[in-house]
């Protein structure tokens, strides 16, 4: 079989990559030549961990190829994989341009029957709208199916996700087309993944459903933290003890500085102005975006009550991405952060092992460091923003002579309490006992 992945994004570079490794020929498409150059050099414009090794070992053996040439990587397909960018529109929808044009492109060069579908979050509806753009640009009678394949990849471990995902969604009304993406999935019945076979709208909703409720989990256990503090709890145990119940479970039960990245935040836009547009006003999703919001002022009020008052000095940021193992900025916490503390007259040293070209673009009087002792290299205390693994093992020793003075504030509670105190820190946290 070979497919066509259009758009060389995150998702569209994973799940070409991906599917090459399962032995299917792959063409991915993007009208960004400098994208599609750098791939054929074996480079990968973000970084993703795994994701480079897979790509140059497909490309090398034939099966994955790069191209500008969308009408003939169409031409050559019997699925069309659509992997645009759907980003949030002022009014908070999804912005479906990059949609509609790949729809276009696939009418035009329409010459067989095809199976096209919808990788990219998109609003119910939109494979409606899909099938209506390519009936009116295919130039002759040819048949075709509509499908949804939503994407489940976490930014960081996407391959892994891809290659043992928990479950596949299928959304078709065609027999036909859901015997050609099982076919397409097949190395996946080896180890017995769950696939939920349904129509187009519900396998759209699915995707936005668990989205925001997992944005929902983030935001109520930062809830429970922050009373956790007032009261004089661990919210560590009370998430222990919640997620031991197998009814809510113990993933994305960890307090922080809240949850940022490309897809929470637009995604859970786009669906309370579904639920709008629909006359809906959908409660849950709009207390999660406040939470969210209000999560990175209190962490740079915790900032200030820690070092009682930031005005005038200097500290230093560990972690600027939205979470580890990415280059992601996008909506990252760090960036409310270090402003909130720039207006109040903070100086900013910051590290972070993968993100500083993308901050660099976006945080301005900053000073990158080389790495996480070169930051604390005369700050006024130091604050972990993001939990990347090389933080979780910091010399104590060498950062207390670093340190102007011994503070710690860890938005990220991968540091033990006492243990710290035990180090002659002073050590703030997010919702556990003690916690400054």
């Amino acid at each position: 079989m070979h497919i066509c992945v259009v758009g060389v994004g995150y998702v569209g570079l994973v799940t070409g990559a991906c599917f090459a490794e399962f032995g299917v020929n792959v063409t991915c498409v993007d009208k960004d030549a400098a994208k599609i150059d750098l791939l054929k050099q074996g480079e990968v414009p973000f970084y993703e961990p795994g994701l480079t090794e897979l790509i140059r070992k497909n490309f090398r053996e034939d099966r994955l190829s790069f191209t500008t040439d969308a009408g003939n990587g169409i031409r050559q397909s019997l699925v069309i994989f659509i992997a645009v960018g759907t980003p949030s529109a002022p009014d908070g929808s999804a912005d479906l341009q990059y949609i509609r044009e790949v729809a276009t492109t696939i009418g035009h060069n329409l010459d067989g029957y095809k199976v096209i579908v919808t990788k990219s979050t998109v609003p119910v509806g939109t494979g409606q709208m899909i099938a209506q753009i390519i009936e009116e640009e295919r130039k002759t009678e040819i048949s075709f199916d509509v499908v949804s394949n939503p994407e489940f990849l976490r930014e960081g471990s996407a391959i892994e996700d891809f290659m043992r995902p928990n479950r596949v969604v299928i959304g078709a009304e065609s027999d036909q087309a859901i015997a050609i993406l099982k076919d397409l999935y097949s190395p996946l019945y080896l180890i017995e993944t769950p696939f939920v076979i349904t129509d187009v709208q519900t396998s759209e909703m699915i995707k936005y459903a668990s989205n925001a409720f997992l944005a929902t989990k983030v935001s109520f256990i930062n809830e429970m933290a922050n009373i956790c503090e007032q009261v004089g709890a661990d919210v560590h145990q009370v998430a222990k003890g919640m997620g031991l119940d197998r009814r809510i479970g113990p993933k994305f039960l960890h307090p922080g500085p809240g949850f940022g990245g490309s897809c929470f935040p637009k995604d859970i836009k786009a669906i309370e102005r579904i639920g709008r547009d629909h006359g809906y006003s959908f409660e849950i999703v709009k207390a999660v975006r406040r939470v969210n919001k209000r999560q990175r002022k209190l962490m740079v009020d915790k900032i200030n009550h820690a070092l009682g008052g930031v005005e005038g000095k200097t500290l230093a940021i560990l972690g600027l991405t939205f979470k580890p193992n990415t280059d992601d900025m996008r909506e990252a916490p760090s960036i409310d952060i270090v402003r909130g503390l720039q207006r109040q007259g903070a100086k900013i040293r910051a590290f972070d092992p993968a993100g500083m070209g993308g901050a660099k673009k976006i945080l301005k009087k900053v000073h990158y460091a080389e790495d996480a002792y070169e930051a604390a290299r005369g700050a006024h205390g130091l604050v972990i923003v993001t939990e990347w693994n090389q933080f979780r093992n910091l010399n104590w020793s060498r950062m207390s002579e670093l340190l102007r003075e011994p503070v710690v504030i860890d938005l990220r509670n991968i540091y033990e309490p006492k243990r710290m105190r035990g180090l002659g820190f002073r050590y703030a946290c997010v919702g556990r006992q003690g916690a400054d």
